[in-house]
């Protein structure tokens, strides 16, 4: 009797485990998605993307809000993970910090569309704002203190100066097409380095 709990068990924690991976594929298009077109793009865009039709979107996600806010979280948790495994996996924490910041405006190309659809929830963006500070701020800090740590630029860069300094330098990428803040994002991570 026991034998068939615990596979029944096995089966719903299967069950739950593809359903999650399925989420992450969906989010994963549609942040795809997001960022080479706006947050606008059509729903149809991000099923084709993800391999799925239109109505798996919709009993996910009713709202495109709800569906910005859970590419928005799923992107900071991908950051938020990112930073670690790329210190242990990077030739520098230089180098870590740079693959980390570009994520980091990929992330940011997708968030600045989100203030538009979540204007009327004034409340609702700002503890999404304050999820991502409390998420991604101790990411940035550990990066640049292991690149201090080894040298490779000085210790006064401010994490919360360098992170806003990026998302300034993101701020409307999307709209101009010849504005390339990918290059000046990376120009200034590598003016970061110590020349002597």
């Amino acid at each position: 009797m026991g034998y068939s709990g615990d596979s029944a068990g096995r089966a719903a924690r299967s069950k739950r485990a593809d359903a999650r991976r399925n989420e992450e594929t969906l989010l994963d298009a549609a942040a795809a998605v997001f960022v080479a077109s706006g947050v606008e793009a059509p729903v149809r865009d991000i099923a084709a993307k993800a391999g799925v039709g239109m109505g798996t979107i919709y009993r996910h996600f009713p709202t495109r809000a709800d569906l910005i806010v859970a590419v928005y979280r799923h992107q900071v948790e991908a950051c938020a993970e990112a930073g670690p495994a790329l210190l242990a996996t990077s030739e520098t924490p230089h180098a870590a910090l740079a693959r980390w910041i570009d994520l980091f405006v990929d992330f940011l190309v997708t968030k600045h569309g989100l203030a538009a659809v979540l204007q009327s929830d004034n409340t609702g963006f700002e503890t999404l704002h304050s999820y991502f500070l409390d998420r991604l701020l101790p990411v940035c800090a550990e990066l640049l203190d292991a690149a201090a740590a080894a040298g490779e630029i000085g210790s006064d860069v401010e994490v919360y100066q360098l992170m806003r300094g990026v998302g300034n330098l993101c701020i409307g990428a999307e709209h101009d097409p010849c504005y390339d803040a990918r290059r000046l994002v990376g120009l200034l991570i590598a003016g970061l380095r110590r020349r002597d």
